[in-house]
């Protein structure tokens, strides 16, 4: 097994081969076939911008679905991050040489360059996710749960057995000493929910020791990590203002929120039209479907969806968390499902100013009220306007517990920025079509509240 420290070495490796053979290919297509076809032609350094402008704009797509990532991401997800680079980068190309060409240019060629790009994808991926698993097994791991249960924390982590494998499972009371003992054994250490202090004596003494640590964060870590460093005196201090977006970033926001809304309208109304007529066709029922929802300062409005299940569906099945494979789920209700579609109409929300283009997700009322009695702090979501898309619906999953909904959501507020939103708008399109995205909700005591995917009164 090679050395860790090499590890970014290796990956550079696969980033580098993958990069030049896409630009490569892209050249080919240029030089043999676009360039030649243009009414006036690029010469030598002409060339040179045009395929470098490619490499660009294709490791920037990559760089934001994370085609790059070998050894982080599953390998059909790396693969289908890198596809979905491809396809936007290639579509942004040729939309690019027809405007230089001031006419469209036969796309067979873009589209062969796209097949020839898609084998490479497949071919180079499979062959060095191997290779990298050779050079890098999966880490043995030491898990340190706490009072409560970290069944969900193990599940996460057996899922990518190509990466860890928890060998041992220790509970913080059996004592630091123990533990100690324990630690040394490992190549990491995972740290569940279990108390300040012993998580503050475990974490120094692996940093003494030179073994990396998972740990679990808090909601208080997500504000503190978050803080500004004030360097005014001779102590550090870390500032929380916790005020919220400034009102600046409310006003761009709200400025990107209508024309983006309004754009998106545009854009959309031939899909409208189509998901109008499946629902009419199917049963002949309403084909938008309104609901309460929170949004910020703990506001509630009506928001609009298409309609995915059937008619009076609580009559059907209960009130209940639809589940996968739900018979009350329309046929065309799997499809918009799916890749959310059925969120489509939430762009009359934004343009009302009822919600934004990026946020946490709208909550039933009913429904925060019930996670809040358990979990005070969920309502700290409402601190910004609920959104179409947003962290954690880009990195979480619809059965994804309230608590983890919670810190990602706070991880965004805190975070804020322009450059955030611009980079969850642009990484809706890779999850829309992930089905462990979209998954439906496994009814269990555990995740009664996970708000998923719900009935007719709870879409």
């Amino acid at each position: 097994m090679i050395d860790q420290k090499y590890k970014r070495l290796v990956k550079l490796l696969f980033t580098f081969g993958i990069a030049s053979m896409l630009i490569s290919v892209y050249a080919w297509g240029w030089y043999r076939y676009y360039n030649k076809l243009l009414e006036y032609p690029f010469y030598r350094k002409g060339n040179w911008m045009m395929v470098f402008l490619y490499g660009v704009v294709l490791i920037l797509f990559m760089d934001i679905y994370g085609g790059f990532k070998v050894g982080y991401l599953k390998r059909s997800n790396l693969i289908y991050s890198q596809i979905l680079s491809v396809i936007f980068t290639n579509v942004f190309t040729y939309l690019q040489i027809t405007a230089i060409d001031k006419h469209f240019l036969n796309p067979v060629i873009m589209i062969n360059v796209t097949i020839i790009d898609f084998i490479i994808i497949v071919c180079w991926t499979m062959m060095y996710q191997w290779i990298y698993a050779q050079i890098f097994p999966p880490r043995k791991m030491l898990l340190i749960s706490g009072k409560r249960s970290d069944y969900h924390l193990m599940e996460k982590i057996n899922s990518r057995e190509d990466k860890y494998e928890i060998c041992k499972i220790l509970n913080f009371d059996e004592g630091i000493t123990n533990l100690e003992n324990e630690i040394l054994k490992y190549d990491g250490v995972i740290l569940g929910d279990i108390p300040s202090h012993e998580r503050n004596v475990i974490l120094k003494y692996c940093f003494k020791n030179t073994i990396r640590t998972y740990s679990v964060p808090k909601i208080s870590d997500i504000l503190l990590k978050s803080s500004i460093e004030l360097n005014l005196f001779d102590s550090p201090l870390l500032l929380s203002r916790n005020e919220g977006l400034t009102i600046e970033q409310q006003f761009i926001k709200r400025l990107i929120d209508i024309f983006g809304s309004l754009i998106g309208l545009v854009l959309a109304a031939p899909l409208f039209i189509l998901i109008f007529i499946c629902i009419k066709l199917t049963d002949r029922g309403p084909v938008f479907f309104f609901q309460e929802r929170l949004t910020k300062d703990n506001r509630v409005f009506k928001i609009y969806k298409f309609r995915t299940m059937i008619q009076n569906a609580e009559k059907v099945g209960g009130a209940r968390l639809a589940e996968e494979g739900d018979s009350r789920i329309l046929p065309i209700g799997h499809i918009l499902r799916r890749t959310r579609l059925d969120e489509l109409p939430q762009l009359f929300n934004i343009l009302r100013g009822d919600m934004s283009l990026v946020g946490p997700r709208p909550e039933r009322p009913e429904l925060a009220a019930e996670i809040m009695k358990e979990i005070p702090e969920f309502i700290y979501r409402t601190k910004v306007k609920s959104g179409l898309t947003g962290y954690a619906q880009i990195y979480g999953k619809y059965n994804t517990t309230p608590y983890d909904k919670l810190k990602l959501d706070l991880t965004y507020i805190r975070n804020y920025s322009l450059l955030m939103d611009l980079k969850l708008i642009i990484m809706t399109p890779k999850i829309m079509f992930m089905k462990e995205a979209t998954e439906g909700v496994l009814l269990s005591e555990n995740n009664k509240h996970d708000g998923g995917r719900k009935n007719e009164n709870g879409q």
